[in-house]
Order: structure tokens, then C-alpha cells, then sequence
């Protein structure tokens, strides 16, 4: 087992971080790899030159491919300004085996552009960090940026009090984990900040890049260079809102014209994504599923949503069942079979839309056979679900960073059914569960055995829990102190 090991800041050889933009006068430069269909690495960066920069793959250098360039979109119906990406985003595929990966503004095979001979020395190489063919840890985070929104408290986002999503990835970078899964929502700041409030003045707002770089790519700076990400998308990156952003820059399929939410047109188009899986070593596998675009209430069957729902369940149980021996993780935004909190003692179930088509599908199971743990965010706590009934245990880490929700009734109610709405059918045998900023880090410990720690932003351990065979037992349940 490894330990919590704070690593030290070199500026020897490498110049920054993966994440962190190289400023000088010509030009500036960001980069991270994200994991795809299959496990497949793609290592993506943005700059604020028109062409793509090089990667280099085991001493060798190659000019990374153009996903998409710099563009201003014209106010959507819903936008209250353009979104402006004065940036070019570009993309590379890593293929296995590749032991050194790094990004550069030059081709070192050639010295061309960028050579520090004659540009006084502001050449900056970044590292990229490479996928494991075993990931042992693995980071779980979501809900990560500043609320800005009218309606809404809007949160202070120049406090790392107030918004810590800089203090948590720096945190969870010194677990030094294989692998970090982001379970959606990475966009906040929506509207300008009011000239009443004093926590955002002068902050970014709307959809455009500098909103990405201000919750995104700045404060989790850290993060982003110490190991390859998975990306589930929210429903803050659906279509009518930072959708644009989330093409451009996170989503690991190629970019399709058609898929941009820039057109309204193709919003239902771009609106839902198919399954896919990602192996973590041989044992395990991950299938993210895009829920960003359900609605709060039931659908009717011949809703075209329902149907394109229930495509996607059955390409899932497709998924899981290509590979029945090792453990299939669910990943979406949206919980399901977990419960979110109400002024008062109740609580409110999962996402009515996303479980009508589960429940009309797999019935009781919801769930498509094979899945055997469940990780979810959405609601602005941590909360941790084993069940009496055969259901995939489940872990909905929504305390990245964004407002927190109030706490579930401490007594929790032994009543309280995830599925109220359709039969309860699902009976909660252990619960934990708090609403404070952290994140989950998981250790492989054996054959689809994984222990999973929740950490508050600082470090300090909530509760560990032990899973196995689609149950987990914690060391400190109900409400964690």
C-alpha cells in the first residue's frame, strides 16, 4: 500500500507542470492526457498560437493534430454574450508502451520554432504523465467549480476557503495516483458576478475559454500533471450551457462539426454520447455514461430521449458483458440509486428521468447485469451506498468544490427507499455521508478488491471502505464529522 507522499517542486529540468500554461510574450500552452474508448491515451493541449505544438514520444518528436482552432460563437438564444475560444486545442494519440511523453512549442528533432537558441530561453517543455498498465490509485472528484449563477449564492472564487478546488487538487496530486476520474461538472460561472458581491468581482462568465482556464485547467493545475484523466461529462456540459467548451476541450471522441452545441439544431444530437469502456488493468473496467442532458421527471417511452437512454443501457450490458470476469464500474453524473437532501428530515431519491428507462428496461435491477459499483456526483456531497438488496454499491462524490448541499438528516431515516417512485425496491443496508469539500482516492488491493478512503480537501481521513463482489462496508458510517 502507498503512502500519502508529498512530492517536491522541481524547476531544474522540466519548467512547470502539465497543466501549467508556460507565459512569456510569444505565446502560452497547456496540456494534459485523458483516457478514450478502450484505454486508448490522448494527450491534448491548448495554446494561444494558431498551430499545434509537438509532442514528444520517446526521443522523438511529432507535430500534434488540430481538433479545433480559435472561433467566437455568436450568442445562442439562451447566451447572454459570445463565447469566445481565442485558442486552438490540439490532440495526439499515445501509443502503448510509450515510456516519456512531453509537449513542447518546438520540434526538437529539427529545432524548429521556439528554438531557445533564438528565443532568449523561453522555450518551456511540459511533461505529460503516462497511463499504467496496472493502475494501483485512482482519485475521484466532481462538481469542481465556482458558482456564478443568478438565482443561485454565489460563491467566492478568488477564496481557497470559499472555493477549494486548488486546495483539493493539490491535495489529492500528493497521493501521486495512477489515474484520476472526474464524475462531471466542471464549468460554474454562468453570469457575471453582481457588483454587490464581493467574493467574484471581475471574474470570468459565460461559456468561453477563460471561464475553462479560471474552474478549470488553473486551479487544477496539479492534478491534471500527475496522472491521466477519465472525464464524465455533467450537466453543466451539456449543450445549452458550457457544451461548447466540453467538445472542444474534454470530450475523448474525435471532433465532429455536428456535435459542437454551437447550432441548436444538432443540440439533441450533441446532447448524448454512446458508452464506452476503459480497462484499469486486467481486472477492472470503467464504462462512463452521459447522462448531462436528463430532466427531473419520468419519460414516457415514446419520448426519443427514453429510446436513446435505452440504446445506451444496452450497449452497457453489451460492455460488461464482452468481459464477465473482471469488475464493470458505472460512471455517470446523475445519482441513481442514492439519495439527495430536502429542507427537513426527507430526502429525495435518484434522477426520476435516468431510472424510468432503467426500470422499464431491467426492472427492479435497474441496472444493466454486470455492473457491480456505482460512482456518481451531481449532489454537492460525498455520499456512500451499500444495499441489503442486490444493487451495485455506490459512491456519489460531488464535494470537488462548487457550493455544498445542506446534510442529510442525521438520524437518516430507515425508511427511505433511492427508488421511492418506482416500487422501493431497493433497501439501503449501510449509509455514509457528509456534506464537506473533499475527495475519494482508491486502492487496488486484489482482483476487482479495491479500498476506497474519503479525504476532506486537507487530507484527513472521513471513513474507509472496503469493496468487493458488489458491497462495501466503511469504517465509520452515517453522518462523518
Amino acid at each position: 500500500m502507498r503512502r500519502f507522499v508529498a512530492r517536491a517542486t522541481t524547476l531544474v529540468v522540466w519548467v512547470g507542470a502539465a497543466a501549467v500554461f508556460a507565459e512569456n510574450e510569444r505565446s502560452r500552452l497547456v496540456a494534459w492526457v485523458e483516457l478514450g474508448p478502450d484505454g486508448q491515451a490522448i494527450a491534448r493541449a491548448i495554446t494561444s498560437e494558431c498551430h499545434c505544438p509537438f509532442i514528444r514520444l520517446d526521443h522523438r518528436s511529432h507535430q500534434m493534430s488540430l481538433r479545433v482552432g480559435p472561433e467566437t460563437v455568436p450568442p445562442r438564444p439562451t447566451d447572454l454574450k459570445p463565447s469566445e475560444f481565442p485558442v486552438t486545442t490540439c490532440e495526439y494519440l499515445i501509443p502503448p508502451g510509450t515510456r516519456t511523453a512531453s509537449v513542447s512549442d518546438r520540434d526538437e528533432d529539427n529545432g524548429e520554432a521556439g528554438d531557445p537558441r533564438q528565443d532568449n530561453g523561453e522555450h518551456r517543455r511540459h511533461r505529460l504523465p503516462l497511463p499504467k498498465p496496472n493502475p494501483q490509485r485512482i482519485v475521484i472528484l466532481g462538481d469542481t467549480g465556482c458558482r456564478l449563477r443568478i438565482g443561485d449564492p454565489w460563491q467566492s472564487c478568488y477564496d481557497r476557503e470559499e472555493w477549494p478546488l486548488e486546495t483539493i487538487a493539490e491535495t489529492a496530486a500528493r497521493f501521486e495516483p495512477d489515474l484520476v476520474l472526474h464524475v462531471g461538472d466542471y464549468h460554474y460561472r454562468e453570469n457575471e458576478c453582481p457588483p454587490d458581491i464581493g467574493g467574484c468581482q471581475g471574474s470570468p462568465w459565460g461559456y468561453g475559454w477563460d471561464v475553462w482556464e479560471a474552474d478549470l485547467f488553473t486551479p487544477a493545475k496539479e492534478l491534471l500533471a500527475a496522472a491521466p484523466w477519465i472525464m464524465v461529462r455533467g450537466n453543466h456540459e451539456e449543450c445549452v450551457r458550457a457544451g461548447q467548451g466540453w467538445y472542444r476541450f474534454l470530450d475523448p471522441l474525435p471532433y465532429d462539426s455536428l456535435r459542437t452545441c454551437n447550432d441548436p439544431d444538432n443540440y439533441f444530437n450533441a446532447n448524448y454520447s454512446d458508452p464506452y469502456a476503459v480497462p484499469i488493468g486486467d481486472d477492472t473496467q470503467l464504462i462512463p455514461f452521459d447522462s448531462s442532458k436528463v430532466t427531473m421527471s419520468p419519460l414516457d417511452p415514446s419520448d426519443p430521449a427514453f429510446l436513446k437512454y435505452q440504446d445506451e443501457l444496452r450497449q452497457v450490458e453489451a460492455l460488461a458483458a464482452a468481459n464477465p470476469n473482471v469488475l464493470s464500474i458505472w460512471a455517470n453524473h446523475h445519482p441513481l440509486l442514492a439519495f439527495s437532501p430536502v429542507t427537513g428530515t426527507t430526502v429525495t431519491g435518484g434522477n426520476p428521468a435516468l431510472l424510468s428507462v432503467m426500470f422499464a428496461t431491467y426492472d427492479t435491477q435497474y441496472y444493466p447485469p454486470g455492473i457491480s459499483l456505482a460512482l456518481h456526483g451531481h449532489t454537492h456531497m460525498l455520499e456512500i451506498l451499500n444495499f441489503a438488496t442486490y444493487h451495485p454499491a455506490t459512491f456519489m462524490v460531488g464535494n470537488g468544490g462548487d457550493n455544498l448541499a445542506i446534510n442529510l438528516p442525521d438520524p437518516f431515516p430507515s425508511d427511505a427507499h433511492p427508488d421511492a417512485d418506482f416500487g422501493s425496491a431497493v433497501d439501503v443496508e449501510e449509509i455514509a455521508y457528509t456534506s464537506t469539500f473533499g475527495f475519494v482516492v482508491a486502492d487496488r488491493e486484489g482482483d476487482g478488491e479495491w479500498t476506497l478512503r474519503a479525504y476532506t480537501r486537507l487530507g484527513r481521513l472521513l471513513t474507509t471502505c472496503a469493496f468487493s463482489a458488489g458491497q462495501t462496508s466503511c469504517s465509520d458510517t452515517g453522518f462523518l464529522h
